[in-house]
């Protein structure tokens, strides 16, 4: 903890640096679904070029709004807000991202079980993104992820019951997640307009995240208030953090097919460094956004020995999911994600499925998290007492509310609080309880919901872009 003050003073110099540069939210209205609705272009000929060059796209195509982007280069719906900083130069955009939630975690409130543990720590992260257009039909991106995890949570994870995945001291992560690595993501990407509604595009990263799974959990609207990774996280969206990945991807209006070449393992426990790259496993994924509310994905993914513990075991995961975003109004939403995800490996398929929802009502957010997922003993830990190492369903729920107290020069400070029940296995009730109830309370800190003024001013802030 003794790095979170460098951590704040970071995220509010990102703040400060946004106040003193045009800001802007694009809204969810027959204007801001695309960067020029069609019938809009009709009506203004004489302006079409120029509003097109200056408007905010996606970092993968010109055609479509920054809304739409997610992790990686996954989709989310154009209805998502957004929640970050945003600076605009002469020919470059450029946009700042984080959270940090510092709180206090105890996993087995009322001492059910021995496996739960309690932790004071601050789970954090920050992403700077940049974009630039390149002559008449290109556009080049850069991003960049940090956690500072190592520090202010600790090398061994926190403390999460039934969470399992990644290794520690030459043991299995059991009971904890693991923290995500200081460079999270540098990843670079070129897409080129090749035709109307039609885009193909290179990402490489080093780290980066291949074309697997939903947007990760911490870029999903529904999930940006549970300072907890899903217990389905090695299931479907595991992948974001690889240390090398190539992905190609092509759109066609609302329709996108990518491909990726990537490394298989997961990250060691040396969090501060860069593994080594294996270009050995591969992905493939189908994104579908029907409506400016929806985002689709089907993918599978074939990993070479993702885990260190047990480096024979190759894994063929598969997922589906479905988000939905509704604005309610200027700042107010509801977020729902809906994802299946199974690995099969050594001839066991292994299902789980998560179920989250936040409701934004200005400054007060409801929220909610439903997982099931099966585990073997391998995967517990537990061979030595279940030699025949058999499936364990394990069901959570999850629900929280917070609150924003304050916002200062666009930046959120948000007090909350939140409580899980586990339900546990027969099997496993000696260790864990029959229900473990999970309990934390955070104050977090986040950029402010990006908004724009009345017409005349998003008119003067798009001119001057």
């Amino acid at each position: 903890m003794k790095y979170l003050p460098f951590i704040i003073i970071n995220l509010l110099c990102f703040a400060a640096i946004a106040q003193d540069h045009p800001v802007h939210h694009m809204q969810k209205d027959s204007t801001t679904q695309k960067p020029m609705d069609a019938n809009h272009m009709k009506m203004m000929p004489n302006m079409q070029h120029d509003t097109i060059k200056h408007m905010m796209s996606s970092q993968f195509s010109r055609d479509l709004p920054m809304n739409r982007d997610g992790s990686g280069t996954s989709w989310v719906p154009d209805e998502t807000p957004m929640y970050m900083y945003m600076v605009h130069g002469k020919n470059w955009m450029h946009m700042f991202h984080g959270s940090v939630f510092m709180r206090y975690n105890k996993q087995d409130l009322f001492n059910r079980g021995s496996r739960g543990g309690s932790q004071f720590d601050a789970p954090n992260w920050f992403m700077y993104m940049a974009q630039r257009k390149v002559g008449k039909n290109g556009l080049f991106a850069i991003n960049t992820m940090f956690s500072f995890d190592p520090f202010t949570v600790g090398p061994g994870g926190y403390p999460l019951l039934y969470q399992t995945g990644e290794s520690y001291k030459g043991a299995k992560l059991v009971d904890k997640q693991h923290p995500h690595d200081l460079f999270a993501e540098l990843s670079l990407a070129y897409t080129q307009r090749v035709a109307k509604n039609t885009d193909v595009y290179l990402s490489v990263g080093m780290p980066g995240e291949p074309a697997l799974g939903p947007p990760v959990f911490m870029h999903r609207l529904s999930a940006m208030n549970n300072p907890d990774a899903p217990l389905t996280h090695h299931y479907a969206d595991a992948t974001h953090i690889t240390f090398g990945t190539a992905t190609l991807g092509f759109r066609y209006k609302n329709v996108k097919l990518e491909g990726s070449v990537f490394t298989g393992r997961e990250p060691d426990e040396h969090r501060y460094n860069f593994d080594k790259p294996r270009f050995d496993s591969y992905s493939v994924r189908l994104s579908v956004n029907p409506s400016k509310e929806w985002a689709l994905q089907v993918s599978n993914g074939w990993l070479k020995s993702p885990e260190e513990a047990e480096p024979n075991d190759n894994v063929n995961r598969f997922t589906a999911s479905a988000i939905h975003t509704k604005m309610l109004g200027e700042d107010s939403y509801v977020a729902t994600t809906l994802v299946y995800g199974q690995n099969r490996h050594h001839g066991v398929t292994q299902p789980s499925v998560l179920l989250e929802n936040s409701l934004q009502l200005h400054k007060t957010a409801i929220y909610g998290r439903y997982e099931f997922v099966q585990k073997d003993a391998g995967e517990l830990d537990l061979e030595a007492m279940f030699p025949s190492n058999p499936n364990f369903n394990i069901n959570a729920v999850t629900l929280g509310v917070n609150h924003v107290l304050t916002t200062l020069k666009q930046t959120n400070l948000t007090a909350g609080v939140q409580t899980t029940l586990n339900v546990s296995p027969r099997a496993l009730q000696a260790l864990y309880g029959s229900s473990p109830v999970g309990f934390q309370v955070y104050l977090r800190i986040t950029p402010a919901l990006m908004k724009m003024g009345s017409s005349k001013s998003r008119h003067h802030s798009m001119m001057n872009m």
